[in-house]
């Protein structure tokens, strides 16, 4: 192998292992940020599952058994959440970190290569110096050829080994790039098909809720029934017509007297 044929495949290999370095590290990066995200977006959801439950207890019957099923469904659909950034982590994002101790390696074998080319270029060079200028000197000369000799064995002995470490490296990041990328679709998969699962029957469940009935309620519980309004003074009467004040379960002592005595009526 020719010295210019050496540093043509030591460009390529330098090129192979510069863009695994480039590619994967950029690779890492984004989705470790995904799974971060993700992470968050979970955290959010089981906020806002809380906030549900909470307000469920605030509401009538109908409306407060579907916002308490679905508090209940989202809170699950954050438990398959945390499940996909446990998989991301580990099936995804860890072993693409793996590389950046991969590509060091394999850049320090680059370079024990590279020492041995360069070795051998000089011992040339040496070779052809003495030939220029003490051409007659044949003990030089034939020393140089030995050491050139050497050089050339060793180079060829660490091309051959750097040769089957760069195709074992290209192998092994195709297989791995290739196993990466499904794991990550797979995890997705999963996630989406459990999610969708779950919110379908979430959505049924909201189809069934009752307004009517709640409203029905609701008006039962606002409303001020004719007998009591006709046995009111005019000022009474007249002081009806100031909104009433709002269902909550903060309700003021007045709006508790007033229910107390209207259950009476």
């Amino acid at each position: 192998m020719t010295l210019f044929s050496r540093d043509a495949q030591m460009k390529m290999m330098e090129a192979t292992v510069s863009n695994a370095e480039k590619y994967l590290g950029h690779f890492c990066l984004l989705l470790a940020s995904y799974t971060r995200k993700t992470a968050k977006l979970r955290d959010k959801a089981d906020m806002l599952a809380r906030q549900l439950h909470d307000y469920a207890s605030t509401e009538d019957p109908e409306l407060s058994i579907c916002m308490r099923n679905f508090s209940e469904d989202l809170a699950m659909v954050q438990d398959y959440r945390q499940a996909e950034v446990e998989r991301l982590e580990t099936r995804v994002v860890a072993p693409l970190k793996a590389y950046g101790d991969i590509v060091k390696t394999k850049r320090a074998d680059l370079k024990r290569f590279n020492a041995d080319r360069n070795k051998e270029l000089n011992e040339l060079q040496r070779l052809d110096k003495i030939k220029q200028k003490n051409p007659a000197d044949r003990q030089s000369i034939s020393q140089a050829e030995v050491n050139v000799q050497k050089a050339t064995i060793n180079t060829d002995r660490s091309t051959r080994q750097m040769e089957e470490t760069i195709f074992d490296f290209q192998k092994q990041k195709l297989e791995d790039l290739k196993k990466i990328f499904m794991d990550f679709t797979m995890v997705e998969m999963l996630f989406h098909a459990k999610a969708l699962e779950v919110y379908t029957h979430t959505f049924q469940n909201m189809q069934t809720m009752d307004i009517d009935r709640d409203m029905e309620t609701f008006r039962k519980r606002i409303h001020v029934n004719d007998t009591y309004l006709s046995s009111q003074p005019l000022q009474t009467l007249t002081m009806s017509h100031y909104p009433s004040p709002p269902s909550s379960p903060y309700r003021s002592p007045h709006t508790d007297l007033l229910q107390r005595y209207l259950n009476h009526v």
